[in-house]
């Protein structure tokens, strides 16, 4: 999906050079009556070609790069509002799960954990770290929290009894669904206002921001 136009601006400009050229005959037809032979050929050949040459070119020039510009200019206006649109979409997400923890008496990072975990269970404490970009120290009290609201169960790793794997406690999952439940029916009557390869560009988009994010969140947490 471009927001690039398809060079509608050029043609105007094209069609500007048109009315320039038609300027130049008219002068040599003009130059034409007036003289005979010798003059008309020189209004002809002399008028002609720079109204069709230079007068021509001028307008095709000059139209076609003003189009581009504008063309650009929309495009980078476009650019920012979605940058905007997604900053505003961070703060009232945030806003939201502020309000979600609130009810479930719980810190926003302990909601964005629990989230973290429920979509990537069973999880290690080092891989929800990395995940989340928290720092294991802090990662330790969250989970902590958690696990004496009931919200998660630690239990020993099959594959190496040494390690931990954390998962959520499914009977207190439909708690969170009913305060999200809003949002996700508003989600639903948005995406039904769009086609399938409409949705299918967004998701895209999406992902990639999801993946630009985290490698953010990475390399800050690196330090």
């Amino acid at each position: 999906m471009s927001y690039i136009p398809d060079g509608q601006p050029g043609a105007a400009g094209e069609g500007g050079a048109g009315s320039e050229t038609g300027g130049g005959p008219g002068e040599s037809s003009a130059g034409g009556a007036a003289g005979t032979g010798a003059g008309g050929a020189a209004g002809t050949g002399a008028g002609g070609a720079a109204g069709t040459g230079a007068g021509g070119a001028a307008g095709t020039g000059a139209g076609g790069g003003t189009g581009h510009s504008e063309a650009m200019r929309r495009y980078r206006r476009l650019r920012a509002a979605v940058k905007e649109s997604m900053r505003e979409l961070s703060v009232q997400l945030s806003l939201l799960n502020a309000q979600v923890g609130g009810h479930l008496e719980l810190r926003e990072t302990d909601v964005d954990c629990l989230d973290v975990i429920t979509r990537h269970e069973p999880i290690g404490p080092g891989a929800l770290a990395r995940r989340t970009g928290l720092h294991p120290a802090t990662m330790t009290g969250v989970l902590d929290r958690l696990e004496r609201g009931r919200w998660i169960s630690r239990e020993r790793d099959p594959a190496d009894r040494r390690a931990v794997l954390i998962r959520a406690n499914r009977e207190r999952g439909g708690e969170i669904f009913q305060l999200y439940l809003g949002m996700n029916k508003a989600l639903d009557e948005i995406c039904g206002r769009y086609q399938e390869a409409e949705l299918a560009v967004l998701a895209d988009f999406l992902r990639r921001t999801v993946d630009a994010g985290h490698a953010a969140t990475v390399a800050l947490a690196a330090g």
